[in-house]
């Protein structure tokens, strides 16, 4: 199974132990799902943990260095632009087409309105621990 994880998903994975997107991370890891990011992800993420949690860039590249340990990193190779409301929001569907996944695991409603890209579910954590 090939997943990928919205900003949205890395940043609780990161902060705070026992959170739900913990919890499907380590189901994820059990199940040998491939976990997929792109740079462009990894950069929002970073940004995010600065603006909204004053996390020093230092702290921030130790996180980037452990989230290595299971997340793919993908070159993105088409561009999109089928999410208007949030332009943003489309570096997540690039990053599943050029891994091939079948699912995106996000909280952003913006996605999870799509329900669907192609062949890629679009879902939250919690519909994804009942797949799981």
């Amino acid at each position: 199974m090939n997943v990928v994880l919205d900003t949205n998903v890395l940043i609780p994975i990161t902060l705070w132990n026992y959170s739900l997107a913990q919890k499907v991370l380590f189901r994820l890891l059990n199940s040998n799902a491939k976990i997929f990011t792109s740079l462009d992800i990894l950069k929002e993420y970073s940004k995010a943990l600065n603006r909204d949690f004053k996390i020093s860039q230092e702290e921030i590249n130790e996180f980037i260095q452990k989230l290595s340990l299971f997340l793919n990193i993908v070159e993105i190779v088409e561009k999109l632009e089928i999410i208007k409301e949030d332009p943003n929001d489309n570096k997540i569907l690039e990053c599943a087409l050029a891994s091939n996944s079948e699912y995106i695991i996000s909280y952003d409603k913006h996605l999870l309105k799509l329900k669907k890209f192609k062949n890629i579910k679009i879902i939250s954590p919690v519909e994804a621990l009942k797949i799981l």
